[in-house]
């Protein structure tokens, strides 16, 4: 009798276990949503500053997590500056003085064109399976979505943010939310995410706010206008030669 009883325990569990996946299952599945082969994309970064508003539209192209070009197309100051990361190294292209930098060192957290997103953040590892344990923390409510709150600390040296508090959309494995925190517990930025929208069979948001939680402001807007996810990019985009044509 006590058998039968624990085999029907066992079978009413199944379904509640099959609706807790792992912190892992999770995060690869963010991992899955996020990362593309290759991408294509015009972008908006409106940078709220203490007494006005700019905005920097851009085309940008990237290949796995390793390769990734942009060019600004607007406002006329910014016009033909130009950025190239490969690997672990990253440039900019100066038009005003027809030269090129390597960024590298101290640098990497240099504000990125007066916006709460650092150079360091762009050159950031994407998969954050690669570079974090997770754990799950518990479930909230959010932006009227059901989410998974995961906790990651890194398992990497090399990282920007030991820890981050990530929210997880139970349908979509999507991260709504994130705080990305100093080895010292400080909060250092955080992360929203919305207008969710379905795009080459993966959930995908197409607008952020970043905020650097450091300094005062109403932080940086990211709007992704148009993407393509997984196009043919010809190889000499991802060149030091694309950042003076």
């Amino acid at each position: 009798m006590n058998k039968i009883v624990l085999l029907l325990c066992l079978l009413l569990a199944l379904p509640l276990l099959a609706q807790n996946p792992s912190a892992d299952e999770i995060l690869r599945a963010v991992d899955s949503n996020m990362i593309t082969k290759t991408s294509q994309a015009r972008t908006r970064m409106i940078v709220h500053g203490r007494r006005a508003s700019r905005t920097l539209e851009l085309i940008s192209y990237s290949e796995g997590n390793a390769k990734a070009y942009s060019e600004y197309l607007s406002p006329p100051r910014e016009k033909g500056t130009k950025m190239l990361k490969l690997g672990d190294d990253l440039w900019i292209y100066d038009p005003g003085t027809d030269r090129s930098i390597q960024i590298s060192g101290n640098m990497l957290k240099q504000s990125v064109m007066g916006s709460d997103l650092s150079y360091e953040d762009m050159m950031e590892e994407s998969h954050l399976l690669e570079s974090y344990s997770a754990t799950v923390k518990g479930e909230i409510t959010y932006d009227g979505r059901d989410c998974w709150i995961l906790e990651l600390t890194a398992n990497k040296a090399d990282v920007s943010y030991h820890k981050r508090k990530l929210y997880v959309d139970k349908q979509r494995y999507v991260g709504l939310w994130e705080e990305w925190y100093a080895k010292s517990g400080k909060l250092l930025k955080t992360v929203k995410s919305w207008d969710v929208k379905r795009i080459d069979n993966r959930w995908y948001p197409t607008k952020f706010l970043f905020k650097d939680e450091l300094k005062q402001g109403k932080g940086t807007q990211y709007f992704i206008d148009e993407i393509k996810i997984n196009p043919k990019l010809p190889a000499y985009i991802f060149s030091k030669a694309m950042l003076k044509k």
